[in-house]
């Protein structure tokens, strides 16, 4: 598939994703890609983001690649029974939280928890650094192998965000095309 083919959804986590992030950066760079605008960004509500995932998925004209990171990932998790089926043909997850975890951001709704662990209905790529400090490899590892996701290890990246010097990411983009690739 290419980027052509589809309507690429970019889907932040907890506070959005920045003007530097690579989020923001693909979201400039590939024509059918889109953000889906959240609510509330600062204080998530698990409800509303699977709402708004759903309603921006039903409304696009073309097949549909998600691109989630963080927050946004579980977000995807959860929506992903809601969707209608054969309309998402992909997920490229990167970052995937631990929101199981007591000490997790406080301004995040708890019912984010339990992270789902049913197979994701689509093509699913997971990338996880071992070194995010918002979650640990191992469990991601063992949630991606429950979606029936690839797992990707980027090794020591931090959370594959702006503060870790992943701007541009130009190894996630090249990532990216060889999952489309395969779509």
């Amino acid at each position: 598939m290419k980027t052509s083919d589809c309507d690429i959804l970019i889907v932040p986590g907890y506070e959005n994703s920045g003007v530097d992030h690579w989020q923001s950066r693909w979201e400039r760079q590939l024509s059918t890609a889109r953000r889906i605008e959240q609510e509330s960004w600062d204080a998530p509500d698990k409800e509303a983001w699977i709402g708004r995932i759903v309603r921006d998925v039903e409304k696009a004209r073309k097949p549909v690649v998600l691109v989630g990171h963080s927050l946004g990932v579980i977000a995807i998790a959860h929506a992903a029974p809601l969707l209608k089926t054969g309309k998402v043909q992909g997920a490229f997850l990167v970052g995937l939280p631990d929101v199981e975890r007591p000490d997790f951001i406080p301004a995040i709704d708890r019912s984010f928890a339990p992270i789902p662990r049913d197979p994701l209905p689509f093509p699913s790529v997971l990338v996880m650094s071992r070194t995010d400090p918002f979650g640990e490899y191992e469990k991601a590892e063992d949630i991606a192998y429950s979606w029936g996701s690839a797992i990707v290890d980027a090794g020591d990246a931090g959370h594959i965000n702006t503060d870790s010097g992943h701007g541009p990411w130009p190894e996630g983009l090249m990532r990216f095309a060889g999952f489309l690739k395969r779509l």
